[in-house]
């Protein structure tokens, strides 16, 4: 892999990182454009390292308010930190719930997961909610101070979706939280803070299937590139899609969702099996 692939891979991947586009589905597509796949799994770990240092700085402020007010709660049980004590158990709970259904799930479809046909299908299955939730549901006007286990359950469950390929992270996470009756403000705090664990937990686990040869193969300097690409990106990421959520529509990213899908059809052997 030449320098020019890894950074135009880690801007694809910090691009469409946390928007409600799926970046799995745009990576394989970039790769296909590429003309070949990506062996093994740690490039793939490069680019999401990129993404969560993005995440974390940006929220660095936020992460260490949690952290203090949460042991202040123990410490003190004062009123004023109950909320956001208990937002951060919401993220643990929600965090746990990913993670055994998660793997669950994955280890019971496997491959069946991977097809360009499964990924065309939930890309469109992404749009259609993104359009429900935008037209059909009222959003809500809940605050952080009204959160409650069940916004939790259901952010959690909505998330562990997101393991099939096509299906958005981001994107499923903050369906849930509107579906839930939470406001816009809370509902994109609680899916950007609830990336941090799930994105560093999946990367670590992940960090005992590098090998030297995949490496090797990749070249230092690639991943170096594609890492600094990929945190770039993230970070812009981030700042446009809180912005834009404050007065755009989800409805604009229904309609990317629905012609990457068209793209993934017409473009991708409908037979072949996404290896990683």
């Amino acid at each position: 892999m030449n320098i020019f692939e890894a950074i135009f891979l880690g801007i694809v991947q910090g691009i469409a990182e946390f928007l409600p586009i799926s970046s799995t589905a745009h990576i394989i597509i970039a790769e296909f454009l590429l003309g070949h796949s990506i062996p093994g799994l740690s490039f793939e770990i490069f680019l999401h390292l990129g993404s969560i240092v993005a995440v974390i700085f940006y929220f660095r402020k936020d992460i260490v308010h949690l952290i203090q007010v949460f042991f202040r709660y123990i410490a003190k049980r004062r009123r004023e930190d109950r909320p956001e004590f208990f937002l951060c158990l919401y993220i643990v709970l929600a965090t746990v719930i990913t993670g055994i259904l998660g793997v669950f799930l994955e280890d019971s479809l496997g491959s069946a997961l991977k097809t360009p046909v499964m990924i065309a299908i939930s890309l469109t299955l992404t749009g259609i909610f993104l359009i429900v939730i935008e037209r059909a549901y009222t959003i809500g006007n809940r605050t952080v101070d009204e959160m409650t286990t069940l916004d939790a359950l259901i952010v959690g469950l909505a998330q562990t979706v997101a393991v099939i390929p096509g299906i958005s992270r981001s994107g499923s996470t903050l369906i849930a939280a509107l579906f839930s009756g939470l406001d816009r403000e809370t509902s994109v705090r609680f899916s950007f803070l609830l990336s941090i664990p799930v994105i560093l937990g999946s990367t670590v686990l992940a960090l005992g299937d590098i090998t030297d040869g995949s490496l090797a193969s990749i070249g230092a300097v690639s991943l170096v590139a594609a890492f600094i690409a990929s945190l770039i990106t993230s970070w812009l990421g981030i700042i446009w899609l809180i912005n834009f959520l404050n007065k755009g529509k989800l409805t604009y990213f229904a309609i990317y969702c629905f012609l990457l899908a068209l793209v993934t059809i017409l473009f991708l052997d409908p037979g072949s099996v996404v290896v990683e």
